[in-house]
């Protein structure tokens, strides 16, 4: 202690659980100021993942299916999720089938991009599928 008191400078524990004890003699302002910039760095490059959903029905056409098809896609490439969701109306529940080859056809053309979380599954009226990004080197910045 008298050390740091003769250079100006704080005495800081580093490692209180060691045995001995680690201390620093170093300034605690600049200190504090370099861990927050670390940390401000961490934040800024860690990366949040959102769930984007896509619906569809059984019965949408080729162009229509195209253009969700792009947009699942560009979710993807972006490092998001996608739930894909085929929702069926009234009658349309005997067309399940339909709705299960729509999402077969959507996991082939995005398997090289995006790989699958949950498998094809029926929720009440919806069939659902979520795709994640197949790496963390798909994103665009």
């Amino acid at each position: 202690m008298r050390m740091a008191q003769e250079k100006t400078l704080d005495l800081v524990e580093i490692a209180p659980m060691a045995k001995p004890p680690v201390c620093k003699i170093i300034d605690f302002g600049k200190f504090k100021y370099e861990q927050q910039k670390r940390d401000k760095i961490q934040r800024k490059n860690q990366t949040v993942s959102l769930l984007k959903e896509i619906r569809l029905h059984p019965n949408t056409d080729v162009h229509d299916f195209e253009f969700k098809l792009k947009h699942a896609q560009n979710f993807v490439q972006e490092g998001n999720k996608v739930k894909v969701c085929v929702m069926f109306k009234g009658r349309e529940m005997a067309y399940t089938d339909q709705g299960e080859s729509l999402l077969k056809r959507i996991i082939e053309r995005t398997e090289d991009i995006a790989k699958v979380e949950s498998p094809i599954k029926m929720e009440g009226r919806n069939m659902n599928i979520i795709l994640v990004p197949a790496s963390k080197k798909q994103k665009k910045s």
